[in-house]
């Protein structure tokens, strides 16, 4: 085999790798006498197939298995020849055809950046503490009371809470939804919803009313053609409907699976919840606050553009959870997401770092906790746990997951940290809260 490397970037470089036409020649035969032994063929005895015909009916079949082989494993013993550690796999170019007795391919691929030692003792870190209170308990029942509520039809006039049911036309730019006739929808006033921006034009008017207003359509409106613009909107008010919230009596209680019924044993339910969620909120806030620290000193670290635009990816899809996975990704998202992902990228990598060059290990004991509080929050835990140990990637993920927060503790613990003390509400909704 003839290896010979080219750097035709910070990060890429390129391989070209030349190996014997008679080594690939080989393993195809090698593969037809394997499927002329197994293969079955309508008026063929099994193990008696004319290799002729083995050949006539796979041989396409089996050169390409046999080429993406050849290549995969030359491809692998050369970058160690090389000493070269790429970051994904690599783009192959190649005719596959012999010359000169040799069958010669390029792979193009970005390689892991040169990495500074991270002195960690000049991060300033901000580690977030809370702590669940009584008030945050009410405030997540009286929460769990509204998502409960049921609506009523009145004869009055609608107001902040009630939920108004309306047939409606909108347009902006030439385009009208729906393209004839109105459509029925529903929207609770102050809470929010998609239509939200008729809840100014709706306050004060009753069942029966016809409004035609202007609008200004939010970027977050459900129909994309009218999302960000100006327009108009026409509409009837079918019914205007006021909210009833349920009392926390025993009934209540129990449809939270408090077989007892008692606000005592709702309460620590209820308190059990919100710690468990903080504390997943405040590793991640620790997490984020490390790596944020992390890219920002060490802004200058190459960025391999393969790890920045899976990144990139992966921030989109979390974003825009009704994007299939076969729909292309807009590419104005993808730019948007870039430079969070050139972050997380960088503190990705330099946490690895820290980790190999500390030897921190996974803590296996933190694993096995951290899948069984995501296992508590079930109806059959067990089960989940089960799901989890039997699922190599669900495994790795967590696994992975754990190590970066076990790297975020001992940076915070080894850096200028100051603790920074904040309430259940901040942590939880910091957009709520900034200034």
């Amino acid at each position: 085999m003839q290896v010979s490397l080219e750097n035709t970037g910070k990060l890429e470089r390129k391989l070209t790798v030349k190996f014997p036409a008679e080594q690939f020649e080989s393993k195809v035969r090698q593969r037809i006498t394997e499927l002329g032994r197994s293969v079955r063929l309508k008026g063929f005895r099994p193990g008696k197939i004319p290799v002729k015909v083995i050949e006539q009916r796979f041989g396409e079949q089996v050169r390409g298995e046999a080429l993406s082989d050849l290549i995969g494993s030359t491809f692998r013993e050369a970058v160690q020849q090389q000493n070269l550690q790429p970051v994904a796999n690599p783009n192959i170019d190649t005719d596959g055809k012999p010359q000169d007795g040799e069958i010669a391919y390029t792979a193009t691929f970005e390689v892991m950046p040169e990495l500074p030692t991270v002195e960690v003792g000049i991060l300033k870190i901000d580690r977030p503490k809370a702590e669940v209170g009584e008030t945050d308990i009410d405030q997540m029942i009286e929460t769990l009371r509204v998502q409960r509520r049921t609506f009523q039809k009145t004869d009055r006039a609608a107001a902040d809470g009630d939920m108004v049911i309306v047939d409606y036309s909108a347009q902006a730019d030439g385009f009208r939804h729906p393209a004839e006739g109105r459509e029925r929808a529903a929207t609770v006033l102050g809470g929010n919803t998609a239509l939200a921006t008729f809840d100014g034009a709706l306050k004060g008017r009753k069942a029966g009313e016809d409004l035609a207003f202007a609008a200004e359509f939010p970027p977050t409106f459900p129909i994309p053609h009218l999302a960000a613009k100006q327009g108009q909107v026409e509409l009837r008010i079918g019914e205007v409907q006021e909210p009833h919230t349920p009392d926390v009596d025993a009934t209540f209680i129990r449809n939270f699976g408090i077989d007892d019924g008692t606000l005592e044993t709702f309460r620590k339910e209820v308190r059990a919840n919100l710690e468990r969620e903080l504390e997943n909120a405040l590793r991640a806030r620790l997490r984020n606050e490390v790596g944020s620290k992390l890219a920002a000193t060490y802004a200058d670290v190459d960025v391999p553009k393969a790890l920045e635009r899976a990144e990139a990816e992966s921030i989109v899809r979390t974003a825009l959870p009704n994007l299939s996975g076969e729909q292309a990704i807009p590419p104005a998202a993808l730019e948007a997401a870039q430079p969070i992902a050139h972050q997380r990228v960088i503190a990705g990598l330099l946490l690895r770092q820290i980790a190999q060059g500390n030897n921190l290990r996974v803590d296996n004991r933190k694993v096995t906790e951290r899948i069984a509080k995501i296992a508590s929050t079930y109806e059959e835990p067990e089960q989940v746990v089960e799901l989890y140990r039997g699922n190599p990637q669900m495994m790795d993920n967590v696994r992975t997951a754990v190590l970066e927060d076990q790297v975020s503790e001992w940076v915070a613990d080894h850096a200028d940290t100051t603790d920074v003390n904040l309430s259940f509400d901040e942590v939880m909704h910091p957009q709520n809260t900034a200034n």
